[in-house]
């Protein structure tokens, strides 16, 4: 069965995050949407996604077709209702499309209200979870993590942990070449994961539930409190707390992250610090830039969501709530505002629009450091989000 995970409209409530990428790219856990569903299915992944981002992110259709949304947080009752749906048939949950089972047909005209109209519709009997803010991402990852570790972790056998660690509890996983040495890790809150040819350096200080991705580095010294993500390729120093770090992004220093999200190829300079927790101890709001408008989180504990291949100087102050989009630059001393639009450049003090072809070169000297090439798909991607935001942009 070809299997497509398929975005609706919480798209747009993940911006700017899904500027670059679709929902099911999202790190929540250990794992992507994407590849927790590979892996429970057996089976390679495509996606029904915005225009924008098919070039990168392609769709594969075939005679059969397993559409699945790509909010969907899995369950055993979910996937046994899956594995029991049949071909012409969807499961809904209170007007919400679950999962559908199409033929070709059907998969090559997709939108949700006509699977929904031509579909045999069951409503889904059990408790749905989904992933429907930008907060949830590091909310849910403790619960997330956990349901990873017992994923990849089952039936296999951890690579032995070296005697100049401390331990505590049991739930310690090191993948096939990882290093780690003089550490203090502490499993008893939760599950710790040290991936593939990833390194923990001499002093590091982890509380679990935490996932270290392939060839993820912790700097010598870190303090790392759960649930923590540091995702694949990233290099992570200093204080953080509750967040995740998608892939491929530093923050090599001293400074605190608490309760954020930090896309792929960030660097945060050193000394950067977020706020999570308001002097006033209210609600935390989000800038939500699909409406436009502050949102209510309903929580007191928020801290930074940032974009794909921002950037922040050295000691950087940033306010509880902040939302940074994809490809900004920001400096300075002070307290930037807590919504700084995708490719903008600047401080407290003001910003400017960030040319889209310096963008570009900064891009590729990233990519070359990582013996990676920021190819024509990349740029056409880079100049589809410059373009979509453009409106955003006055300073």
């Amino acid at each position: 069965m070809n299997t497509i995970l398929f975005d609706d409209e919480r798209f747009h409530h993940f911006l700017p995050l899904t500027h670059t990428r679709p929902l099911s790219e999202m790190r929540c856990g250990i794992l992507t949407m994407a590849n927790r569903w590979k892996r429970l299915l057996n089976q390679d992944i495509s996606y029904q996604t915005e225009l924008f981002l098919r070039e990168k992110f392609s769709l594969n259709i075939a005679s059969e077709n397993l559409f699945i949304n790509s909010t969907l947080i899995p369950s055993p009752e979910l996937i046994e209702s899956i594995m029991d749906l049949k071909t012409g048939e969807c499961l809904m949950h209170e007007g919400v499309l679950l999962v559908a089972k199409v033929f070709e047909e059907e998969a090559s005209d997709f939108t949700i209200e006509k699977i929904i109209d031509s579909t045999l519709q069951k409503e889904y009997q059990h408790a749905v979870k989904r992933m429907l803010n930008l907060w949830d991402i590091f909310h849910l990852n403790d619960e997330m993590i956990r349901y990873d570790y017992d994923l990849l972790t089952k039936g296999r056998i951890s690579q032995p942990v070296s005697s100049t660690n401390t331990v505590l509890g049991k739930q310690l996983f090191i993948e096939e070449g990882a290093r780690v040495e003089c550490s203090v890790i502490n499993t008893n809150m939760g599950p710790v994961y040290i991936g593939r040819d990833a390194e923990v350096m001499e002093g590091c200080m982890i509380r679990g539930p935490f996932a270290l991705g392939e060839q993820g580095v912790l700097k010598m010294g870190a303090k790392i409190y759960g649930a923590t993500t540091i995702g694949d390729g990233c290099k992570v120093g200093g204080e953080v707390n509750n967040s995740v770090f998608f892939a491929n992004s530093s923050k090599a220093h001293d400074g605190f992250i608490g309760n954020a999200v930090i896309g792929e190829w960030c660097n945060l300079g050193a000394d950067t610090n977020n706020s999570n927790l308001k002097n006033n101890y209210e609600e935390v709001k989000l800038w939500s830039e699909y409406k436009k408008s502050f949102a209510k989180t309903g929580l007191q504990f928020c801290g930074l969501i940032m974009g794909d291949h921002s950037k922040c100087g050295i000691n950087t102050m940033l306010n509880t709530g902040t939302v940074i989009g994809v490809s900004c630059n920001v400096y300075g001393a002070g307290f930037p505002r807590n919504f700084i639009t995708s490719f903008s450049w600047g401080s407290a003090n003001g910003f400017m629009e960030y040319q889209l072809s310096k963008s570009i070169d900064t891009a590729k000297r990233v990519f070359a450091r990582r013996n990676l090439e920021f190819n024509d798909i990349e740029q056409r991607l880079m100049a589809s989000v410059f373009e979509r935001t453009s409106e955003q942009r006055r300073y």
